[in-house]
C-alpha cells in the first residue's frame, strides 16, 4: 500500500508508420517513424527538468525507442515491463480500420461497442487487458512512494489508466485524446489514481511528417 503519493508521467510512444496508416499494431513490434523519433526527442527536452527517479516502458520497439530518448540525458536505465504492452488484437493486427470493418463486420461492431468481455480478433478482452496494465502501473507506483516516475506505453494502456483515474467505465465512449508523445499526469495513492493533467502536446508544435528533420 502506498503511504506517500507517487507522481506518474504517462507517455504514449511516438508515431509509427502504422499509426499514420490506421493499422492495428497490438503486440506487433513496429518501430518509430522518423516523425516519431523527432517527437521522442522533443519529449525528452520538454521533460528535462522533471525530477524523474525511474522510467518504466513496454518492451515493444515503439515504446522502447521513446523511453530511451527520455532516459539518455538522465543516465537512467529503462525498466522494461511486458505488462505495459498494448492490447493483443489477434487477427486484427496489421489490418486497417476499414479492412477490419469489411473483413470482420460482426467482430468490428463488438470491438467498437467496447464490449468488456469480447476477445477482439482472438486476442485480449478489455477486462483482461485493463487488469494487467493497471496492475503494472500500481506495481511501479508502489515501488517509488513520494517520487516522480515515467511510464512509456501505448494508447490502450493510457486509455485504461485515464478511465481508472476518472472512474469511467471500460465500455464508455472515449472523449479524451491519446496523442503520440504527449505528456499526461496522474497521482497514485492508496485510494487509486487521480487525474492531474492530460494530453499536453505543446512541445510538439511545428512537427509534421513532411518536415525534413522529422
Amino acid at each position: 500500500m502506498l503511504e506517500q503519493a507517487t507522481r506518474l508521467i504517462l507517455i504514449r510512444h511516438g508515431e509509427t508508420a502504422w499509426n499514420r496508416a490506421t493499422r492495428i499494431q497490438g503486440h506487433t513490434d513496429i518501430p518509430l517513424s522518423p516523425l516519431g523519433l523527432a517527437q521522442a526527442e522533443r519529449l525528452a527536452e520538454a521533460l528535462a527538468d522533471e525530477p524523474l527517479t525511474a522510467i518504466y516502458s513496454s518492451d515493444l520497439s515503439r515504446a522502447r525507442q521513446t523511453a530511451e530518448a527520455l532516459a539518455r540525458a538522465r543516465h537512467l536505465p529503462v525498466r522494461f515491463d511486458t505488462q505495459l504492452r498494448e492490447r493483443a488484437f489477434g487477427r486484427f493486427e496489421g489490418l486497417s480500420w476499414d479492412e477490419i470493418s469489411q473483413g470482420f463486420p460482426e467482430d468490428a461492431a463488438r470491438w467498437r461497442r467496447r464490449e468488456p468481455d469480447f476477445e477482439v480478433g482472438g486476442g485480449e478482452s478489455l477486462n483482461a487487458f485493463s487488469a494487467r496494465c493497471l496492475e503494472a502501473a500500481r506495481r511501479a507506483a508502489a515501488a517509488h512512494p513520494g517520487q516522480d516516475i515515467a511510464l512509456v506505453a501505448h494508447g490502450g494502456v493510457l486509455d485504461c489508466l485515464y478511465r481508472a483515474a476518472t472512474r469511467a467505465a471500460l465500455d464508455a465512449p472515449r472523449s479524451w485524446q491519446l496523442g503520440n508523445a504527449a505528456i499526461n499526469r496522474l497521482l497514485a495513492t492508496a485510494e487509486g489514481f487521480t487525474l492531474i493533467g492530460w494530453n499536453d502536446d505543446r512541445h510538439l508544435a511545428g512537427l509534421s511528417a513532411d518536415d525534413e528533420t522529422a
